[in-house]
């Protein structure tokens, strides 16, 4: 057992450290006489996701009103979109019930003027039968479940 007439010290806490987020904190503190230690915000850290950004092309961006359309279908789509669908000897709007779409979204698909959405080109896909994204546009699907 510890000695009953040993005198008892009562220490302070240490100060623990603390960010400060304004200048009247950081004066205060200073004021005060804690340790003051100044660092800039992510310095270091944060560079790391910003090694492969093209901040030129954003700031010109950021400068500019100009509203940019949407990218529109390529050409050799909205070509072999049309020649398939005339091979097999469908009009716009058969092809259209064919993947449940408005034959005026067959329209614009053909014509060029549509924003490609991946849904609508894999029922296309499906239906004709050729590749209509990727690098071999117009070639034949595979046959469902045909062995290589």
């Amino acid at each position: 057992m510890s000695d009953p007439y040993k005198p008892m010290v009562i220490h302070k806490p240490q100060d623990r450290t603390s960010t400060v987020r304004t200048a009247s904190q950081l004066n205060a503190a200073a004021r005060s006489g804690a340790i003051v230690d100044t660092q800039r915000a992510g310095s270091v850290l944060n560079k790391a996701h910003h090694v492969n950004t093209d901040h030129r092309r954003i700031a010109e961006l950021d400068r500019s009103d100009d509203v940019k359309p949407p990218p529109t279908i390529k050409h050799t789509v909205s070509q072999t979109i049309q020649r398939v669908r005339k091979e097999k000897g469908w009009s716009q709007k058969d092809l259209a019930q064919k993947i449940n779409e408005k034959d005026t979204v067959i329209r614009d698909y053909e014509s060029g003027k549509a924003v490609p959405n991946q849904q609508v080109l894999g029922r296309l896909e499906r239906v004709l039968g050729v590749k209509l994204r990727g690098n071999d546009i117009g070639t034949a699907l595979p046959v469902r479940g045909a062995k290589k």
